[in-house]
């Protein structure tokens, strides 16, 4: 908690985002002083031109005496060793998407800034934005009726990444918004993805998540692959839809009436199989602020005030969680429940039951089902395969 002076904060890694940073945190009243931190000399120069009256620095390491708060936004691959370098020195941090590049990686975090007393914060930027405060009010008032699926897609041309693949790189975002909106984490992930232009990472990929309420799904695709960009989330339920694309400007939510009912008389064949509702097509009044901008102010007022921040290690962390997921699932071809993770050790070629030479149903509803099944009722002990080949996370 820092009450009697203003905010010192560095910002590490001062590439696109990082200046994003640097920018908003200068018109931040609490914030006294902005520190850069990047390991390309270049890039602290260009800014430095921006910013004359701001210190610069190489290295973390340097600028900890300076600071009391730091922002990492280097790439996903270096959050965790970044970040437990400031917390050891007592630093507050707020690490940018994704919190870490595993769940070992984000539960660390957490223990070492619960234990050093410090504000750990992860910038889901998306959940500071007030049309995804809109979506997820219509979504959890139950305007929509009851809610069958989310689909989001995140696509466009670039920018590829150099350490992580388009999962790890896009899809938080997504992820967070949609833990957001319905406010809570699926119980199953399933991913397909494939490599195209780039020889080592995936560069497209569709995400499907399963939920404990089995009539609820969420789907995800990204892509670097794509001729357009598009920002969007489309929300289907039983009375009506909504979307929210991130790129229309002053129409970002949208609300359909719009829907299909079942026959009066199930198996009449007299009747249509479906009938179809269309009406109006509102799009409320969203008063917008940059989201970044109010991420950073509630970063400064937790830090100064010692208070949780909204988005927290342990957001960051179900978020992690849906990623190492996904990963697991693109080496499994299968759904992966998030129980397996918990930081045991996960069977690879066998899980829950299934001998090694078995491959589980493509189907992940009826994977699923069988997965319950086995749950409650497990096989006996002869019945269970031998111990196979683990991969251990």
């Amino acid at each position: 908690m820092i009450k009697d002076s203003g905010l010192r904060v560095a910002v590490v890694g001062c590439g696109y985002w990082g200046s994003k940073h640097v920018r908003v945190l200068h018109s931040i009243d609490e914030v006294e002083r902005v520190v850069l931190v990047d390991g390309a000399q270049e890039r602290l120069s260009s800014l430095s031109r921006s910013y004359p009256g701001a210190a610069a620095f190489t290295a973390l390491t340097d600028a900890l005496p300076e600071i009391d708060a730091a922002v990492i936004a280097t790439p996903p691959t270096t959050h965790v060793p970044l970040a437990l370098e400031a917390i050891a020195a007592g630093k507050h941090v707020l690490v940018e998407k994704p919190l870490a590049a595993t769940t070992a990686g984000a539960r660390e975090l957490i223990v070492a800034a619960e234990t050093a007393g410090v504000i750990l914060m992860v910038g889901h930027t998306f959940e500071y934005n007030a049309a995804v405060w809109k979506l997820r009010d219509l979504v959890r008032s139950g305007v929509l009726g009851d809610l069958y699926y989310l689909d989001t897609a995140r696509l466009n041309l670039g920018l590829y990444q150099s350490d992580v693949n388009v999962i790890v790189d896009l899809a938080p975002h997504d992820f967070s918004i949609i833990n957001f909106v319905v406010g809570q984490s699926p119980i199953a992930v399933q991913a397909w993805a494939s490599r195209h232009a780039h020889a080592r990472l995936e560069d497209v990929a569709y995400i499907r998540l399963f939920y404990a309420d089995h009539r609820l799904s969420a789907n995800v695709h990204v892509s670097w692959l794509d001729p357009y960009k598009v920002r969007r989330v489309t929300a289907v339920g039983s009375e009506k839809m909504a979307t929210y694309n991130d790129l229309a400007g002053d129409e970002r939510i949208r609300v359909l009436d719009k829907g299909v009912r079942l026959p009066s008389v199930e198996g009449d064949l007299s009747q249509r199989p479906m009938s179809y509702r269309y009406g109006d097509i509102l799009s409320p009044y969203v008063a917008f602020d940059e989201p970044l901008s109010i991420e950073d102010r509630h970063f400064a007022e937790c830090v100064r005030n010692g208070t949780t921040p909204a988005t927290d290690g342990r957001n960051g962390l179900a978020v992690v969680e849906i990623l190492d997921a996904a990963q697991l699932s693109l080496i499994l071809n299968r759904p992966v429940m998030l129980d397996e993770l918990g930081g045991r050790a996960v069977l690879l070629g066998a899980s829950n039951g299934y001998p090694h030479d078995t491959r589980p149903s493509l189907d992940p509803h009826e994977w699923l089902r069988d997965y319950f099944a086995r749950r409650e009722n497990p096989p006996a002990e002869r019945d269970r395969p031998s111990e196979p080949k683990r991969l251990v996370r």
